[in-house]
């Protein structure tokens, strides 16, 4: 028997019951699409904390609390970042690295009848967009070192304060409250956008001094070192560990680079979609065996069916071909519908987080549709080509 008569058998029998049909691609459509959403979601995290880190620069050094990106912002870590230490550290690099300490609060801030009680202020230095690429404004200036050293209480707003607030206006010069504090507005941070359901522009920056009087705050979320060549990098990584070495130990801090920071973050990613995609196939198993089951019945179903084709000289392959080729059938057609039901909901998914639909995953998915159809198919239709036609014959 050809390839193409059996497909006409299997795609009738198939057909001819529609509803059980469905409900069998059914489990396999699930598992497929759960595949894909989530291993393209654990993609997408991965490609824009790549682009993030990317981003900072590559001259870029972060310094943290903890003794690594797991445990620097984890329950129970002991922050012994201070802004004397972040002082001392610019003092001793002040010719070969700009050093912004960051500390972040979550406050409010008003402008006449308008208060936003979510609003991180953000305590930084002069050096800030110095240190960091994306520390640049749209309007106005970012703060001075002699605004800074003066005490006076000036403020960089966030591009979604600014539309939120003042639209058309010019806000420079105008005065907003940061907690019970009123600032002077002196610049508008360019935007940043909105990733992760977190809105980067929704800030407030303000002096360091500012931040440690207002809120009593005296430890820094990270310290940002830009050194001021790519060659200078080693150098500076290395006095930074030796400044912060004489009053922490290797324990309460850690040097991040761009490059140790995408290694580490590759690692979590990675686990993490190996986790997602673990999780999705365990519904794509449970596919599978829906359909052996099915296709079980269906033998059973078919008994006579298949000792009339023997008796009128079928073989034993012919039989296991057909009932073979249905199980595939029926878990490639449910891949498919999977793979463009994934596919699209992933592109739905990153107009809100963040989501990369992936060539391997789509192959992935395809290869395991096509898989599950030849083992879980396997055994029901070596148990057809095995019939007796004698025994099938009989069968009531």
């Amino acid at each position: 028997m050809n390839i193409k008569e059996l497909f006409l058998l299997s795609t009738k029998a198939i057909f001819a019951n529609k509803l059980r049909s469905f409900l069998t691609t059914l489990g396999i459509t699930i598992g497929v699409f759960a595949i894909i959403v989530l291993v393209s979601i654990g993609s997408g995290l991965q490609a824009y904390i790549t682009n993030e880190i990317s981003s900072l620069g590559p001259n870029i050094i972060d310094v943290i609390p903890g003794n690594s990106l797991f445990t620097a912002f984890g329950p129970g870590t002991q922050n012994k970042l201070t802004i004397p230490l972040a002082r001392n550290l610019a003092n001793r690099l002040v010719s070969t690295a700009q050093v912004a300490p960051l500390a972040e609060v979550l406050t409010s801030v008003k402008y006449k009848n308008i208060e936003d009680k979510n609003v991180y202020a953000i305590g930084t230095t002069y050096l800030y967009p110095k240190a960091v690429t994306y520390g640049k404004t749209v309007m106005g200036n970012f703060f001075t070192q002699g605004q800074e050293q003066s005490g006076i209480k000036v403020a960089v707003i966030g591009y979604t304060i600014y539309t939120k607030y003042f639209k058309n206006q010019n806000p420079i010069g105008q005065k907003v409250f940061v907690g019970n504090e009123k600032y002077t507005i002196v610049g508008v941070a360019e935007k940043s956008g909105v990733s992760l359901g977190v809105d980067h522009d929704n800030v407030v920056y303000i002096p360091l001094e500012a931040v440690h009087a207002q809120f009593g705050v005296d430890r820094l979320t990270e310290i940002v070192v830009d050194a001021n060549s790519r060659e200078l990098l080693p150098f500076v990584k290395k006095q930074i560990n030796t400044v912060l070495s004489k009053d922490l130990t290797q324990d309460e801090f850690s040097i991040q680079t761009g490059e140790t920071l995408l290694d580490t973050v590759s690692k979590i990613t990675n686990m993490l979609s190996l986790a997602l995609g673990g999780i999705a196939a365990i519904s794509l198993l449970v596919g599978g065996i829906g359909v052996a089951n099915i296709m079980l019945v269906s033998v059973t179903e078919r008994t006579k069916e298949i000792g009339l084709r023997k008796a009128l000289g079928a073989k034993r392959s012919d039989i296991l071909k057909q009932f073979l080729l249905e199980a595939v059938m029926l878990s490639l057609t449910g891949g498919i519908v999977g793979i463009i039901l994934g596919m699209l909901a992933s592109v739905i998914i990153a107009m809100i987080l963040v989501s990369s639909v992936t060539l391997w995953s789509v192959l992935l998915a395809f290869c395991f549709s096509v898989a599950v159809g030849i083992v879980f198919g396997m055994a029901p239709a070596v148990r057809a080509s095995k019939l007796s036609p004698i025994d099938a014959l009989r069968y009531e």
